[in-house]
């Protein structure tokens, strides 16, 4: 399947989901990464005028998700995030951040995903990972 036709894909199924309401969109897939960005609105600061951290763990988790189920085919499987952290490093008050999804371990039930978080000077903002789960579906 080509780039476009596998990023139209993903972002359809996130339709009127968590992905919607912090805007994130699927900007580029690659042979064992995905990228997603969400813009840096008034909807995801802190009280303190930065990027929240839950939303940026959002962007995380949901990034390395479906790269999950880009990767391991999410046709035939459920995928569970199970666990995420993130050390945030940079704050960020105004435009983009990027979300980068690279698999450090791709084995047939769990999977760790090693996410960076830019920001659109390509500056490091967050440091994050993902463990995510694939079980079979119940028919």
């Amino acid at each position: 399947m080509e780039q476009e036709a596998i990023l139209k894909k993903i972002q359809e199924r996130c339709a009127n989901t968590f992905v919607d309401t912090l805007d994130i969109k699927f900007i580029e897939v690659g042979e064992d990464y995905l990228v997603a960005k969400m813009p840096v609105t008034p909807a995801v600061l802190q009280l303190d005028g930065v990027l929240h951290g839950g939303a940026t763990a959002g962007l995380a988790e949901t990034v390395g998700s479906a790269a999950c189920a880009i990767f391991r085919g999410a046709d035939d499987i459920m995928i569970r995030g199970i666990e995420v952290s993130a050390n945030h490093v940079r704050g960020v008050r105004s435009g983009h951040v990027y979300a980068k999804a690279v698999a450090a371990h791709m084995g047939k039930t769990m999977q760790l995903w090693q996410i960076s978080i830019t920001d659109d000077d390509d500056k490091l903002v967050s440091s994050c990972k993902l463990t995510t789960l694939s079980l079979s579906r119940k028919k």
